[in-house]
Order: structure tokens, then sequence, then C-alpha cells
């Protein structure tokens, strides 16, 4: 009896029961989701911004269960040259891809957004293809496309065999600030440049400000042409026209928008929803997949824009004077909005969420979760001997633009646990190593070990945006043998910070924070999400000093 309620237990643990599946889908910094299908496997691809490996992805058979794919951009040559991700400044880099699989090809289509260092400078929009037979890669070289304006591009393949790239600019007289508008142009995939005419389409269908996240999809013989609008925050939405040639003119929706949380109240589960894509699954049924922001802490939360699924279906306008009555995707139809908990796309498939992240450094290639801020320099190693994972303190500091020897996992619940043990023993003073949560090069909380007069310290360094690095606590190692435990613990309100000298028999308390110091509320908050990680450097230019990681656990918590 007792065996079958363990059982019992499991099954409903692992929701095992359950007819619905939570958001979302993906959960961490995964932000602009777009979706495609190869006749086995869903692929998503997000954006990435700053970070390397770059374009990450994900597959799943059920639209709910998703596992890391790949990267589009693994190679650090792939991001150097005009394809710069080495000094890319904090927001820049990886915006809004579209993935689309098309005669045995991936293709993905995206924007590295490049801010040159020169005072005054323009930013580069730098449009570019990569291509794959095999969505795990290896993936081309970056494809530039010259002459393409705008961020977010789309690519489109024709019943007839033409391709379109789809794109954004500003137009050259607009009427308000903000102001956008979507173009299309034939793109010839063997030389990957623009041919024909430039043809522009829309300018959105609420006042068009910041249009952006084009997509476009055939239905029912005609051409529906769906964009974001409104920004990424609060005031976000999706909106669709259709025509009845590629290159319009578009009749934009009278029920616009599709998607939005701008009618709804900021606390509302989750707000900002937007730059989505939709699909149609084998069956017939549609689903489109978004990103929105949940609002855990003051209406936002430290994982910034994550992917979340739900429901569409196609209605035919109903106006017996209409003529023609075009069909509308409707966006979740039973109640309007992204809900936590949605109805399986697939009911023998149920959801099997997984809220724990555990490496032991046991494996010659480094794991995929683990991402740094821009191409790495050469500051880590594995150790598969002793199953550690070994950091150089390298004489470069956290800073804007910088490549500094962090390295981290994408946060993913707003309650959390994270631990790591690292031997640490420098010779030398003012060398640091540790563990960071990192929002962006400018706001950052860690917890440090380093060797001052002669004596060990451990301590908790909080960084504001623009604000001075501050020390919150700070505590003398008297037994410190060259081993420690960092814990950080997250609570509704705070995050406590632990360490232990003893192998973990016992936790020393240093202090606490709020947590909202790391919060990502939109453009210029650090939207791309906070990350969990390891941190090491050194004020000396050729530091031999290294620190050692045996292992780093993390454990969510889903509120």
């Amino acid at each position: 009896m007792r065996l079958y309620f363990t059982i019992l237990l499991t099954l409903l643990t692992l929701n095992l029961f359950s007819q619905t599946f939570t958001n979302p889908i993906i959960q961490g910094g995964y932000p602009d989701p777009s979706i495609t299908y190869d006749g086995e496997y869903y692929y998503i691809v997000n954006s990435s911004f700053e970070y390397f490996p770059g374009l990450p992805i994900h597959k799943s058979k059920d639209l709910v269960n998703w596992e890391w794919a790949g990267y589009g951009l693994h190679r650090i040559d792939q991001c150097n040259g005009a394809m710069n991700l080495v000094d890319v400044q904090q927001n820049g880099g990886i915006h809004a891809p579209t993935i689309r699989y098309h005669e045995g090809t991936f293709y993905i289509i995206t924007t590295n957004v490049y801010l040159p260092k020169e005072k005054g400078a323009d930013a580069q929009l730098i449009n570019f293809i990569i291509t794959a037979k095999d969505a795990a890669g290896p993936w081309s070289e970056p494809h530039i496309i010259d002459g393409a304006p705008g961020i977010d591009p789309d690519i489109f393949f024709d019943d007839d065999g033409t391709v379109w790239f789809t794109g954004t600019h500003s137009p050259d007289n607009p009427t308000y600030e903000g102001e956008g508008e979507i173009w299309t142009q034939q793109l010839d995939i063997v030389n990957w440049k623009l041919k024909g005419e430039r043809h522009y389409l829309y300018r959105g269908a609420c006042g068009g400000v910041w249009v952006e996240g084009p997509h476009v999809y055939k239905h029912d013989g005609r051409y529906y042409l769906m964009v974001a609008e409104g920004g990424t925050s609060y005031n976000h939405a999706m909106m669709i026209a259709v025509s009845d040639k590629i290159t319009g003119p578009y009749v934009s929706n009278e029920r616009n928008p599709i998607l939005t949380t701008r009618n709804l109240s900021y606390d509302n589960w989750v707000n900002s929803t937007g730059h989505a894509d939709i699909i149609q699954l084998e069956d017939g049924r549609w689903y489109m997949v978004a990103l929105g922001i949940r609002g855990d802490v003051d209406r936002a939360s430290n994982m910034g824009r994550e992917t979340f699924l739900t429901p569409v279906s196609w209605e035919r306008e109903p106006f017996w004077w209409k003529d023609p009555k075009y069909d509308w995707p409707v966006v979740s139809p039973e109640n309007g909005r992204i809900m936590k908990e949605e109805k399986l796309p697939f009911e023998e498939q149920p959801q099997l969420r997984n809220d724990a992240f555990v490496d032991h450094f046991d494996s010659e290639i480094l794991n995929h979760e683990w991402n740094f801020r821009r191409v790495p320099l050469d500051f880590y190693s594995i150790d598969t001997r002793n199953n550690q994972l070994v950091m150089n303190a390298i004489n470069q500091k956290i800073g804007l633009r910088e490549q500094y020897a962090f390295m981290g996992i994408r946060q993913k619940e707003s309650l959390f646990d994270f631990e790591a043990k690292m031997q640490f023993n420098p010779k030398k003073e003012k060398e640091q190593a540790g563990i960071m949560i990192n929002q962006k090069d400018d706001n950052y909380i860690s917890i440090l070990v380093e060797k001052n007069d002669g004596n060990f310290e451990v301590s908790v360094r909080s960084k504001e945006k623009k604000k001075e690095e501050e020390i919150v606590a700070k505590k003398r190692l008297s037994n410190y043998k060259g081993d420690i435990i960092f814990k950080v613990k997250s609570t509704p309100t705070k995050y406590e910070y632990y360490y232990s000298i003893d192998a973990g028999k016992t936790y020393q308390s240093i202090g606490e924070t709020k947590n909202d110091i790391l919060l990502s509320y939109g453009w210029n908050s650090g939207y791309t999400g906070a990350y969990l990680g390891v941190y090491c450097t050194s004020v000396y230019p050729k530091s031999k000093t290294k620190a050692y990681f045996d292992w780093v656990k993390y454990q969510g918590y889903p509120q």
C-alpha cells in the first residue's frame, strides 16, 4: 500500500494525470521565439543578444517538453569581423531571429545590432542568414545581406519558388516619433543578395509605433503579415494584415491587436506579451509562441522575457455585407490572453518539467546551459581527471563591453537555490573568485573570496545601474583552507547569502539584499534576464592564479 501511494505521489508530481501544461514552455531569458517544423520535431530559436554561444535552439515533439538542440552561432569564427560579438555593447547583439525549414535545410535569419565604440557613431544593423542540414549543426558562416535596413527580418518561401526577405525600417518622412514600416524584397539564396523591386507593405494598426518582428504566412490562398508593435514592454502587441499578393496592398484586421496585455491590469500574471510566431500542426490546428514577462516581483522578474505557448483558431468574418470576407487568426480563443495553465496540445504527452541543474564537470565538453557575455577569452578549461572547471584569474574586471571571466546559466524561476563548491587559494592579494548573479555589465551581485592584508575574506558586492559597486557585507575567513561552498537562497522579497568552509556541514550567513536589484523591466533595465554563474579576476597582468569549481547546483521553485 505504501508503494502504491509513493507511485501515485510521483505521478502527481510529474503532472502525468493533468490535461494541462504550465507556461512558460521555455523558462529563463529566451525572448523573441520563432518556430518551425521538419516533419519530426518542432524547433524554436530565440534571441541571444550579447551572449555566446548565440541563437539557442530547442526541439520538441509535443510543443510543451523542449530539449536543447544546438546553437546557431557556435563557433568563434562566426562571431568576429562584420559579425562582431567580441566587444558588442550590452543590449546589442543578436535580435529577433526567424527560423524556417525548407526542402531539407534549416534557415535562421536575424540581425546583429552593433554600436561602434566611436562617440556619436550610428548603430550598425547587420542582417544575415545561417543555414544547416541539421538543427544541431554545424551551421554555416553568416551570409550578410547587403542593403537590408532595419532589424528582425523574416524569410518566406513561396509556392512558386521565390524567396522573400521581409524587414523593417524607419520611413524617410515619419509622421510621428517611432513610426516604422515593413518592407519586402526578393532574395537570391544562391548569392545571398536582394534583387528586384522593394515593396513597402504596412505601418501597423494602432499608431505603428516601433513596428517590428514581421512574419509572413500563406493561408487560404492569401498572404498574412503579422507584426509586433508598441515596444517590448507593457504596450507590446501583435497586429496582422492580409493581402492577395505578397507585395500588397495589405488590409489590416479591424480587430487588431490579436494579442496584447495592454488592455489588462499591470498586475496580470504575465505582461508585455508579443513578438510572436505561429505554426500549423499536421492535424490542421494552429499554435502561437510569444514572449512574455512574468510579474513575480513588482510586475517584473529576473528572467526577463520568456517563451509562452497558446492555441490559435481561424475565423471568417461574419458580416454579410462585406466582400471579400477574410479569415483571421484568433489567439487563445477561449479567453483572449496567454494563461499560466493551458490545455495540452497532445493529451497523451504530459508536460515533464525539470527545474534543477547540476554540473559536476565530468565531460570534456562544457554543458550547453553555460553562456558567456560576448565571445570569451581563453580563461577556462575542464579537468576531466579531477572533474573540475578551472578558471584563470585574468586581468579583466567586469565592465561595459569587456570579455571578463564570467560564465553563467539562465535563472529560470524567481525562487531558487544556487550553490557552487570552489577551491581558491591565491598567493597574491586583490585576486578574486566566486559566484555572481549577473543581469548586465553594470548590474550584478557577486559573492567573492579574496586575500587582503594577509587574510582571506568573503564579501557580497552589489552593483546597481548608475551607482558604484557597493560592498554589502564582508567577513574574515579565519579558518579558511582554500575550500568554500557558496549558497544563494532567493525568497519572495530578498536574496540571502551563505558560505561553508567545512564541506557543507555548517553554513554561515553573509548578509542579504533586496531581490529587486536585478529585475528586468524593459530596454533600459537589462531585459535579457539574469544569469547565475562563476567569476574570477586578477589585478595582475600575468597572473597564474586559478579557481577550481567542483560542482554547481541550481534548483528552481515554480510559484
